[in-house]
C-alpha cells in the first residue's frame, strides 16, 4: 500500500475558515508541509502530537516532493496546507506533475480564498446588477513573467470588478496601469491580512490609493479591489427575489 497527498486550502487567516474536510484531514495527516510564511499555523492546532511539520517557505519545489514521496511510500497521509485556495497563485501545478511523475496519489480540498475574506471585511457584493458581473482575479507582472494581453492595462478596459493578488508593494505601477483605462475617481480598497486580528482597510480611489496605502505603511499580504461596486452608488435589485419575476421555485406577484 502507498499514502496519499492531500492539497488543503488553509482559508484567508482566521482559523475557523478552513473548511469541515480540510480541518478532519490535518486531524489525521502523519506529514504535514505548510505555506509557513502565509498560513496561520493556529490551522494546525489539532494535529496529531507525533505528526511531523515542516514548512515549505525554507524548501524549494523537489525538497517538498521527496518529503511527500518519502511519506506516501511509509502509506503515509501528507497534509499539504496552502493558504487561502490552493488554485489561485497556490503553485500546486507543479507539484501535482511531479507527484504524477512518481505515480503519487493526491486529493484536493478548496479553501476560502482571501478574494472572498477581503469583499467579507468590506461588507460588499462584488456583482452587482448593471454595475458589474464580472470579476477579474489577477496580479501584476512582477518576477513571474505574465502574458501580454493580460497585463492590469488591458484588464481594466473591461470595467470590471478586479481583484489584485501580490501588487500592494508596486501600488504606484498598479495605479498607473489601471488609470489608463479606468476614470481616476474609480473606488479601490486595500485589505491587509483580511479575517487575521490584525486586519487593515485603506480605502480610496486611484487618484489617491498610493499615498493612502504608504501612511498606513502596507507593503505585502494584501488584496486590492478595484470597481464600481465599492462605490455608494445605487443599483436595481436582482431578478433573484423580485416578486414580479416568475422562475420554477416561485410564481409572479403581479
Amino acid at each position: 500500500m502507498t499514502g496519499k497527498v492531500i492539497f488543503i486550502g488553509a482559508g484567508p487567516g482566521a482559523p475557523d475558515l478552513i473548511t469541515v474536510r480540510g480541518y478532519q484531514t490535518i486531524q489525521k495527516a502523519d506529514c504535514i508541509i505548510y505555506a509557513g510564511s502565509l498560513v496561520n499555523k493556529k490551522v494546525l492546532d489539532n494535529r496529531k502530537s507525533d505528526a511531523k511539520v515542516f514548512n515549505s517557505a525554507e524548501l524549494n519545489l523537489n525538497e517538498i516532493v521527496t518529503i511527500m514521496e518519502k511519506a506516501t511510500s511509509e502509506n503515509k497521509l501528507v497534509a499539504r496546507v496552502h493558504t487561502g485556495d490552493p488554485s489561485i497563485y497556490g503553485a500546486i501545478a507543479e507539484q501535482i506533475r511531479l507527484l504524477k511523475e512518481k505515480s503519487i496519489e493526491y486529493e484536493l480540498i478548496p479553501g476560502v480564498s482571501s478574494v472572498f475574506g477581503s469583499a467579507a471585511a468590506l461588507e460588499k457584493e462584488l456583482t452587482l446588477p448593471e454595475i458589474s458581473q464580472t470579476v477579474i482575479i489577477t496580479r501584476p507582472e512582477g518576477r513571474t513573467p505574465k502574458p501580454k494581453d493580460e497585463s492590469l492595462e488591458s484588464l481594466a478596459s473591461h470595467h470590471a470588478t478586479m481583484c489584485i493578488f501580490l501588487g500592494v508593494g508596486m501600488i504606484d505601477k498598479v495605479v498607473s496601469e489601471l488609470s489608463k483605462n479606468y476614470p481616476i475617481n474609480t473606488p479601490v480598497a486595500v485589505v491587509k491580512k483580511a479575517t487575521w486580528p490584525d486586519q487593515e482597510i485603506v480605502k480610496g480611489t486611484l487618484k489617491d490609493i498610493a499615498i493612502k496605502v504608504k501612511q498606513a505603511n502596507i507593503t505585502k499580504t494584501a488584496m486590492i479591489i478595484v470597481g464600481e461596486v465599492l462605490g455608494p452608488i445605487d443599483f436595481n435589485d436582482s431578478k433573484l427575489y423580485d416578486a414580479t419575476f416568475a422562475h420554477e421555485y416561485r410564481d409572479s406577484k403581479k
